[in-house]
């Protein structure tokens, strides 16, 4: 018997027992400090030199980069190397799937990735920490070493569009596997949150795993408020067991 495709779309909620902090729930960043957002809108970092210069400092403080892979990160990697077929779909820019040991061909990061950095001007990419590197030697805003244009987080600012490429492999992956997680995500960033609809329309499971209500509760077949960190390596242990419950 062939074993079920297995999506996951992961939200912030994934990352916060690594000690990242998440964006819209209860205690999120943007309700907390919503001039933050600012920083990582594409046409104010553009437009405002001091703009990008308080996001580069908020990237040498910002603990993404130092993050280590937790428990549900571990459960996806080891649901994977048990020959389920796994496919990560995450909104996060941390890279922790791929820490986890999840290979990165079969993570799609929808809103890029915060361990990268990208030229506005001639596309040229580089790891952030030599970035960081050039910012704790006294640049306080980074040109492109190969053309002097802006320099910015390979990550999908506020205004940017997703790659179309990543987006549409994230629906064929929807649309094709058997059980779909969502997981720490408020689901209310279309289209990503769509993603849940599309594969409940072509008849898979969904699971939602999240602390806060979302507007694909109804569709799920499984809403599980349980601490993802808990919750998730049991609901995925199941699934490489070939639990009923839980399989389709």
């Amino acid at each position: 018997m062939a074993k079920p495709l297995v999506a996951l779309l992961s939200g912030a909620g994934i990352s916060t027992d690594s000690g990242i902090p998440d964006y819209r729930g209860p205690a999120g960043l943007w309700r907390r400090d919503p001039e933050a957002e600012k920083l990582v809108t594409y046409a104010y970092y553009m437009g405002d030199p001091e703009i990008r210069r308080r996001s580069w400092r908020m990237r040498r403080e910002n603990r993404t980069l130092r993050a280590e892979p937790n428990a549900a990160h571990r459960a996806v990697a080891e649901l994977e190397r048990s020959g389920v077929p796994v496919r990560v779909i995450t909104q996060n820019v941390d890279g922790l799937h791929q820490l986890a040991g999840m290979p990165a061909r079969k993570v799609l990061e929808l809103h890029g990735s915060a361990r990268s950095v990208v030229c506005t001007g001639c596309g040229a990419r580089g790891p952030m920490e030599d970035a960081l590197a050039r910012v704790a030697a006294g640049e306080e805003d980074p040109p492109c070493l190969e053309c002097g244009s802006v320099l910015k987080s390979a990550t999908v600012m506020f205004g940017e569009k997703l790659d179309p490429g990543v987006l549409g492999q994230a629906v064929a992956i929807a649309k094709a596997c058997q059980v779909f997680f969502a997981v720490g995500s408020t689901l209310q960033v279309q289209p990503a949150a769509g993603l849940a609809g599309v594969a409940a329309d072509h008849g898979a499971r969904l699971v939602i795993v999240n602390a806060e209500p979302t507007p694909y509760d109804e569709l799920a077949d499984e809403v599980v408020r349980d601490p993802i960190g808990t919750a998730l390596p049991r609901l995925l242990k199941e699934i490489g067991g070939g639990v009923q419950g839980v399989s389709p």
